[in-house]
């Protein structure tokens, strides 16, 4: 059996541009793509953080060390400068790899630099 699973976050990314006349995607600065082993094109979920939307996109490449998030074509309605973003990519992952997964949790501050790097969420108490 396979699994989906949380291959890499980017959590509490900053938008710093929303482009609706630029071709649909979202840049995202090379450093952080390159951190979070997310590849260009290929498919990410966007979690806005501010305002509830939640859309499908695709990442590619911006300046690295820009500190660049740009929500461009259509998505650009969903998020505006300053919003606060969960970018997420998944992956398939077979059931005998389950045991020793472990996705890539890049933690952002207010700059889009990171502040922390892990590979879990830890448990939720009450």
């Amino acid at each position: 059996m396979r699994y989906t699973m949380l291959q890499a976050k980017l959590h509490h990314a900053r938008v710093t541009h929303a482009e609706l006349e630029y071709e649909g995607s979202c840049a995202i600065d090379g450093l952080l793509l390159d951190r979070a082993g997310i590849r260009a094109y290929q498919q990410i979920h966007v979690y806005n953080v501010s305002n509830g939307e939640r859309f499908v996109t695709y990442a590619i490449r911006a300046a690295e060390g820009s500190g660049i998030v740009s929500v461009n074509g259509a998505a650009a309605r969903r998020a505006a400068p300053g919003d606060r973003l969960i970018v997420c990519a998944y992956c398939e992952v077979e059931e005998r790899e389950l045991a020793r997964f472990r996705p890539t949790l890049v933690y952002l501050d207010e700059r889009n630099r990171i502040r922390h790097v892990g590979d879990a969420i830890p448990v939720q108490v009450a």
